[in-house]
């Protein structure tokens, strides 16, 4: 994995490029989107933001090494991708109704830029400040929960485990605030999603689906530089 690391990587990140890009594959891929919305988002999510947990681990320790309990990392990040896939939805719906009812401005010119960057700042900011947080919390807590799972000590030997609540316990939680609150959400991902919102819906999914590497990136990044 060490030796190998940055060619695997790279050439995971080529083929899922590829597919988006080449024409054939790319209208596969938007039609399955469209008509399969959870599996594809858990699919994209549990490949994409496993390989951003690859990449944070690589920049953190330099060196590239296996994840432990990838697998079960995965399945989280996959149940992660379909409530992700979810609240685009719930909130897009709702902004609009907000809007429709006159509850939020949006600059006073129906159907122009100015009422789509109002309407997708909104959406973006919403939803950042309100199932973002909750939802990296309890990515937080899962992740250190499967950590101490598979983790092996010194002596090589598998960890014992904790529960859910010591995991609560052990989580450096004013650097998750003031890092990953704090800091990326206004800094990064509202101005991220701000344009995911105004995109067209087929560059839309592909630029959701771009982020999702950034995501396990920032998330097992905070992670490791507050454990």
């Amino acid at each position: 994995m060490a030796k190998y690391g940055t060619v695997i990587w790279v050439m995971i990140l080529a083929a899922f490029a590829a597919f988006l890009i080449l024409p054939s594959t790319h209208n596969l891929f938007v039609s399955a989107t469209s008509s399969h919305p959870y599996i594809m988002g858990f699919i994209k999510f549990a490949i994409l933001s496993t390989m951003g947990e690859f990449l944070a681990t690589r920049i953190v320790l330099k060196r590239w090494q296996m994840v432990p309990g990838m697998l079960p990392k995965m399945f989280i990040w996959g149940v992660l991708g379909v409530l992700i896939v979810m609240m685009f939805s719930v909130y897009a719906d709702g902004v609009s109704g907000a809007i429709n009812k006159g509850l939020l401005w949006t600059g006073g010119v129906d159907g122009g830029f100015t009422a789509k960057l109002f309407k997708a700042l909104y959406i973006s900011a919403i939803m950042n400040l309100t199932f973002a947080p909750a939802f990296m919390a309890a990515h937080r807590i899962t992740d250190t929960w499967i950590d101490a799972r598979y983790s092996v000590n010194q002596k090589g030997d598998p960890g014992k485990g904790i529960s859910f609540s010591q995991a609560i316990s052990v989580i450096d939680w004013s650097g998750f605030f003031k890092f990953v609150v704090g800091k990326t959400i206004p800094l990064f991902w509202i101005p991220a999603h701000t344009i995911t919102f105004l995109l067209p819906d087929t560059y839309k999914v592909i630029f959701a689906a771009s982020l999702s590497i950034v995501l396990g990136l920032i998330l097992s990044f905070a992670k490791m530089r507050t454990d």
